[in-house]
């Protein structure tokens, strides 16, 4: 079959592909780019198709291979992979209550720490952790931007260093923080 020929069949066939790929997809947009992928495939797999054969139902098979080939893709990207270990109580009971005893003493700690620090430092990276801008804090404070920006800096160090005396490497803090 000639490329003229197999391209004047492709084009006859345009409407009944797009509503297939709309039946297919259930969204304009997507159903386009359904289209769009068949007729690349059709185009560059020209030379596979038998003439003498269904050429609609070449297309056809064509547009569903990637419409399932697409979805695998979907489920595949969207399932997590579980791999703790299954030991767990079955009909345990349905409530479960989260102890939060470890983060409250590190919070405990880390709030000693920080009553600790110098108060020129302890204010303004007070004020920056309950949430104001740096600008609020110089204004409030009366002090220059840098200067606040400058004594928060200061804190942060100071705290690491306290943690670090205190628990060791900060990092592993930092991990055991996020996991608990």
């Amino acid at each position: 079959m000639s490329t003229i020929e197999f391209d004047s069949k492709f084009d006859h066939l345009t409407s009944s592909l797009n509503s297939f790929a709309y039946n297919l997809t259930k969204n304009q947009e997507d159903a386009k780019d359904l289209y769009q992928e068949t007729a690349f495939r059709a185009m560059t797999n020209r030379e596979k198709f038998r003439p003498g054969t269904n050429f609609k139902a070449w297309t056809f098979t064509i547009m569903k291979n990637i419409f399932i080939n697409n979805y695998r893709k979907k489920v595949k990207r969207n399932t997590i992979i579980d791999t703790t270990e299954n030991e767990f109580f079955l009909n345990s009971g349905d409530k479960t209550v989260d102890n939060d005893a470890g983060r409250n003493i590190l919070m405990d700690e880390l709030t000693k720490m920080i009553k600790k620090l110098d108060e020129s430092i302890k204010k303004p990276f007070m004020m920056h952790y309950t949430g104001f801008k740096y600008q609020e804090i110089a204004d409030e404070l009366e002090l220059p931007l840098g200067t606040v920006k400058s004594r928060i800096f200061f804190a942060r160090k100071a705290l690491k260093a306290s943690i670090k005396s205190h628990y060791g490497d900060y990092n592993l803090v930092r991990t055991k923080l996020a996991y608990s």
